[in-house]
This record gives structure tokens, sequence and C-alpha cells, in this order.
């Protein structure tokens, strides 16, 4: 009777244990998909090839326009740092915040400014946070009201040291206030640090205002 008992309950144990791995699966392969659905619809319109930067169809306005600015910059004969921090902190921001042109939580703006080994932790912080509550957006069907950025200041900018694993980089900090096209209580103001590493800004800090 013990034996039958045991028996039992082994097999009630495989089962749990059978569910739960197909469950944990399952989990995986419905993010997959909703991370990489319908970004091959999304556009490239212009890139900027030596510093990684795009612009895709589905940007707003304000963001083609600061792109654009950026283009200007890095065109330049001599790269004015001060003015490539200001636009790409204009950018991350826009980019970021601009959540109304997004598919889903997985479709994080801002990723290709980010310090390159900070890139993972920065998107899962912000499915987490920012994006966590944005619904799937794939059948084009979402009602959902999310943010735009309708406009964009830097109120000051200084120059600074940022350190990374006991290395001291150059960095700039760029406090901004924006605005959007209708308040959803989202950040409106934050203080942005940059780091230069080979000629090239990155956003290493990002820090709400007050």
């Amino acid at each position: 009777m013990k034996k039958t008992i045991k028996k039992g309950v082994k097999k009630i144990l495989l089962i749990i244990i059978v569910l739960l791995i197909l469950l944990v699966i399952s989990l995986i392969i419905y993010k997959l998909l909703n991370n990489n659905s319908d970004k091959e619809d999304i556009k490239v319109v212009d890139s900027i090839e030596k510093y990684g930067y795009n612009l895709d169809d589905r940007d707003s306005a304000l963001m083609k326009s600061k792109y654009e600015e950026l283009k200007k910059v890095l065109n330049s004969d001599e790269i004015n740092y001060e003015e490539y921090a200001k636009i790409l902190s204009e950018l991350f921001v826009i980019d970021l915040f601009t959540m109304n042109n997004k598919i889903n939580k997985y479709d994080v703006g801002s990723v290709e400014y980010v310090y390159t080994d900070s890139v993972d932790n920065f998107k899962l912080n912000v499915e987490d946070t920012i994006y966590k509550h944005m619904e799937n957006n794939s059948d084009g069907k979402r009602k959902q009201e999310l943010p735009e950025v309708k406009s964009i200041e830097v109120v000051s900018i200084n120059s600074d040291e940022f350190e990374i694993d006991e290395e001291s980089y150059e960095s700039f900090v760029v406090d901004l206030d924006w605005n959007y096209v209708k308040d959803l209580s989202y950040d409106n103001t934050a203080t942005i640090t940059l780091i230069n590493l080979d000629n090239k800004l990155y956003v290493v800090e990002y820090l709400v205002g007050e």
C-alpha cells in the first residue's frame, strides 16, 4: 500500500515538474515573439553609420529635427562635443519617452545612445518600470494613451569626470526639461551623464530631476 502511495506521489510530482517546465518554455517563447514582433516593419530612413545612430520612419517630427541637428554637428570638420552632448541627451529623452510609436514594452527606445556594457540592464530596467504597463500593439489596435515628447530644453551643461570600473572618463552632465503632447504624469525633468569613449558619447546615467 505504501509503495502504491509513493508511486502516486512521484507521478504527481513528475507531472507538476513537466507542467512547470512547459510553462517556463511558453513564457520564454512569448517574450521572444513579442520582443521581435513587427520589428521588420520599422524602416530606417537615415543613418550616421560611423556612430551607429539611426532615424526610423516612425520617429516623431521632434526626433527627426534633433537628429538632423546631430548630423550637422557630427559632419563638421571639428566636432563640438558640448553641442554633441546636448543633442544626444535630447534624443535620448525624446526616444525613451515618446512611447506611442513603440510596439510593446520590449521595444525600448534610446538603446543606441547607451553605454554598450549597460544596454542589457538599461533595457530590463525600462521594461520593468517606464514601459511596464505598455499594452502590446502588434495588431495595431491598441487604445491605450501613451506619451509623446512635444518639446525639450537643455537647462545647463557641465564638464566633469565619471568613473567606470575604477577608470575615469571625460563626461558631460546635462540638465533637461521637457513637455508632452498630453501630460500623463511621466518624468519631465532629468540629469543625464554622458562619457566620451574613443570620440563617441554614451549615456551612462539618468537621474530624475526634482
